[in-house]
């Protein structure tokens, strides 16, 4: 069998994927697979250690148990994404929606509960290592308005524009997902698969409620009457549309 080539970066080094799990024998068949796809691997048993791990040596992308002895990996996730745009795909037994959304907001790319099939989460692994490479294109626009808003899609900001006091607005890295992909193409529709697929990865394109979810929390936050939006339009059973 054929295995599908990881990402390379520079140099042609091995992409470097962080394994924070405090079961041995699930480590020890994450690195026997992770390995056989010819990325290098690095394990963690505790959130400490594994922060300290990213700290010293950042990877490429990490594999983050939830339920580690020492602290919650979703206090790991929040700790990561101060200073980190890293992957993060969630592995946890925790399966109810609210665990999901939880880490998902809080800065996951992407969440697969135990037990799992091996061949998926290793999809899972190459899009997100894909979409971290860049996934929009070179000329995409800098800054957009939305309302009385400035969103400056590469330095992640949500300023009041121009004229308006206040302060800068806080979106969750899965809004900025969102955004991004909306606002990368104004005026078009976004299907909901797409948008699901791209923001959550491969297996998600059937949960519109993650989108509703995220998308009233937009709404709330940059719309000037989130009950009638005029730049964040649904297209009702189809997807969602960036008007500008």
């Amino acid at each position: 069998m054929t295995l599908p080539e990881p990402r390379v970066r520079k140099g042609d080094t091995q992409p470097v994927i962080f394994v924070v799990e405090d079961q041995p024998e699930l480590v020890r068949a994450l690195r026997i697979n992770l390995r056989a796809r010819q990325y290098e691997v690095l394990a963690a048993r505790t959130g400490r250690e594994a922060l300290a791990l990213a700290a010293s040596r950042p990877p490429d992308a990490i594999i983050l148990d939830l339920g580690l002895p020492d602290i919650d990996g979703t206090e790991v996730i929040v700790e990561l994404r101060r200073w980190s745009k890293v992957p993060i795909i969630v592995l946890s037994g925790r399966s109810s929606p609210g665990d999901k959304i939880g880490a998902l907001d809080v800065g996951a790319d992407d969440y697969v509960t135990k037990p799992f099939a091996m061949a998926e989460l290793m999809a899972r692994l190459r899009a997100a290592l894909r979409r971290d490479e860049g996934e929009f294109a070179a000329d995409a626009p800098r800054t957009v308005a939305i309302g009385r808003w400035l969103v400056d899609l590469a330095a992640h900001q949500v300023t009041p524009g121009s004229g308006d006091g206040g302060e800068q607005l806080r979106l969750t890295p899965t809004e900025w997902r969102i955004l991004e992909m909306l606002l990368h193409s104004p005026g078009q529709l976004v299907g909901s698969a797409q948008l699901l697929t791209g923001v959550w990865g491969p297996g998600f394109q059937q949960r519109t409620n993650y989108l509703r979810f995220h998308m009233a929390r937009l709404r709330r936050k940059l719309e000037d009457n989130p009950a009638r939006p005029c730049h964040l339009l649904t297209e009702s059973g189809m997807g969602y549309r960036y008007q500008p």
